[in-house]
């Protein structure tokens, strides 16, 4: 293509985010994949999806062939600027308190789990005999 050596920004890229023109960018690089939606294994809807970011980790969780990865210089376009794309935060979860339920409450839980079951028992069982007609 006549992109070769270009850098684009990230902002540039997410332009291209149509079935009628797609890019992506994977480890770095901009590709043009618009021509390879229709023929793309896994559907357009999966590249379209990964328009407007980094898609090197969608890319590699699938673990595309050695000839998918020599079939990428065909669609190759130009190189991102890096600094251009949001810097990707390790997420981590909020830290919880540790409530330590009390000992009487789980007794009393698994006290009412026996006991309901047998009340409702009985209870089928009382209303069975006072309803039943006498022969």
């Amino acid at each position: 293509m006549g992109g070769e050596g270009k850098v684009y920004t990230l902002a540039e890229v997410s332009q291209h985010n149509n079935a009628k023109d797609c890019w992506l960018i994977i480890e770095g690089k901009v590709y043009d994949v618009t021509k390879f939606l229709e023929d793309h294994p896994g559907g357009d809807e999966v590249l379209l999806s990964a328009t407007g970011k980094d898609a090197s980790d969608d890319f590699e969780d699938v673990g595309h062939s050695s000839s998918a990865r020599a079939m990428m210089d065909e669609f190759y376009v130009g190189d991102i600027d890096t600094s251009t794309i949001p810097t990707k935060t390790k997420y981590t979860p909020p830290k919880q308190s540790h409530y330590e339920q009390d000992k009487t409450s789980d007794f009393v839980i698994k006290l009412l789990q026996f006991l309901v079951p047998l009340l409702i028992l009985g209870l089928a069982f009382g209303v069975r005999f006072y309803t039943k007609s006498p022969a």
